[in-house]
């Protein structure tokens, strides 16, 4: 079977002399893995269309389960990144969180969407990375329905208070009054702070990256979507390190 789909190229190995192995995040079939024969060769079109971090129409072909790409254009290949290791970083960073989060042979429009924008954010230095960070991994999370509870405190139902406190490993949010009244232990943030992870969960997809934060706040932030999302996966991501030695 052969068709077209769009895909971003999140991995990519060597296979041989020729050709790789690209792992691809697309609209209608998420993450697969495809062979891309004489990948290698710079006078072949796929050369450039199937590195990574390129945004690619892709034709391929199915034959029980295994995949390969017979032809690729690209669309966008993201150049600007390579001009900053600190982007370039995160956005691997991005990949590696694809690999681990997105759903595999199965359609996944709003990752890839979720993706591209942060990256073509992140090529034109239009918002703090560690904002796009923040909303990349909360987003992700809530897609594969790991939607923590942020409407109000578990406890006494309030909305808002000056303080209050999430809990990563139950994605429960208290008040002060209540988190103390409980002994509850979690990452006490002001409200300010609140309202902006509530907003990377409830936001429309077109208002996702549409706020601001101080830039303590906006550490803290990612402080608590760190957090969050290491309770999900268990996982510790390399990439993510890098970023943060890259950052120092």
């Amino acid at each position: 079977m052969k068709f077209k789909t769009n895909g971003l190229i999140i991995k990519e190995q060597s296979l041989g002399e020729q050709d790789k192995l690209v792992t691809v995040l697309t609209d209608s079939l998420g993450i697969i893995r495809a062979f891309v024969r004489r990948a290698k060769n710079i006078k072949s079109p796929k050369c450039a269309s199937t590195g990574l971090l390129c945004y690619s129409e892709l034709s391929v072909f199915e034959n029980k389960g295994t995949y390969s790409i017979d032809e690729a254009q690209s669309i966008e290949m993201f150049i600007k990144l390579r001009n900053d290791v600190r982007n370039m970083s995160l956005a691997q960073y991005f990949c590696e969180l694809c690999l681990h989060l997105c759903p595999k042979e199965q359609e996944a429009t709003e990752y890839l969407r979720l993706i591209l924008n942060a990256l073509h954010l992140l090529c034109n230095d239009k918002k703090d990375p560690l904002l796009i960070k923040a909303c990349v991994e909360m987003r992700l999370i809530g897609l594969c329905g790991y939607m923590p509870d942020l409407v109000m405190c578990a406890d006494c139902g309030k909305y808002e208070s000056e303080q209050m406190l999430f809990i990563p490993k139950t994605g429960k949010l208290f008040c002060s009054t209540c988190a103390q009244k409980n002994g509850a232990y979690g990452i006490a943030s002001p409200i300010s702070v609140i309202t902006a992870l509530r907003h990377t969960f409830y936001a429309d997809f077109e208002k996702l990256f549409s706020f601001s934060l101080s830039e303590d706040s906006l550490k803290l932030l990612n402080t608590i979507s760190e957090s969050y999302l290491s309770c999900i996966t268990e996982k510790d991501f390399f990439t993510l390190q890098f970023f943060k030695m890259m950052s120092e």
